[in-house]
């Protein structure tokens, strides 16, 4: 069935986003078209407002309308403790948690020379200039469990405990509700490694 042009180039550029594929980014071309004009209006200008405004935190490199962002511009954290996260998205999931009091620092990916990503193409040159300029006193290393994610911790670690800087990794294992019996041997190991006294 042919299309026109304009839903065409819509569905097109829909299918760029993570996640959706083409028949998904059909869908919501349909959805977005049968919608008011507003509608689509109201969208294309919050994309367009959110790229202009939003840019880095300065200090931790998050994504903010300020140059610096609510969490490092508040006093009221402690400021010597920096949890490293791979993307602004697991910091917003560590601050829903509201037992985290320390700062942040957001990596934008993890090093992976397997598929061509250097230090040099995420903020790790940005964290390792926070840790000579400010009072650190731990780094908290919060990247996942994934190959890319450990080569990652294994590298901050590295450089940190070369500057004499405490550095701690999450704990990963069973998640609360889920019985052993379903749970991966990877993940039952990791949970044995990372045990702690009650």
């Amino acid at each position: 069935m042919e299309t026109s042009n304009g839903l065409q180039l819509l569905s097109q550029e829909l299918s760029k986003l993570p996640g959706i594929g083409q028949k998904t980014a059909t869908r919501l071309a349909y959805y977005l078209l049968n919608q008011p004009e507003q509608t689509a209006e109201t969208l294309a200008g919050a994309i367009v407002s959110a790229r202009k405004s939003v840019r880095f935190c300065r200090t931790c490199q998050t994504l903010t309308d300020r140059e610096t962002c609510p969490i490092c511009s508040d006093s009221r954290r402690d400021h010597t403790q920096i949890m490293v996260v791979e993307t602004p998205q697991d910091l917003e999931a560590y601050e829903r948690t509201g037992s985290y009091k320390g700062v942040y620092h957001v990596l934008h990916g993890v090093f992976s020379p397997m598929r061509g990503i250097n230090l040099s193409e995420i903020r790790y040159k940005e964290l390792l200039q926070r840790v000579t300029e400010e009072p650190v006193s731990e780094v908290i290393i919060a990247t996942g469990s994934s190959l890319e994610g450990e080569t990652t911790a294994v590298v901050i670690n590295n450089e940190m405990n070369k500057r004499g800087i405490r550095t701690t990794r999450i704990a990963s294992g069973i998640p609360v509700g889920v019985d052993l019996e379903n749970t991966d041997s990877m993940t039952l190991s990791r949970a044995l490694e990372d045990r702690r006294a009650m």
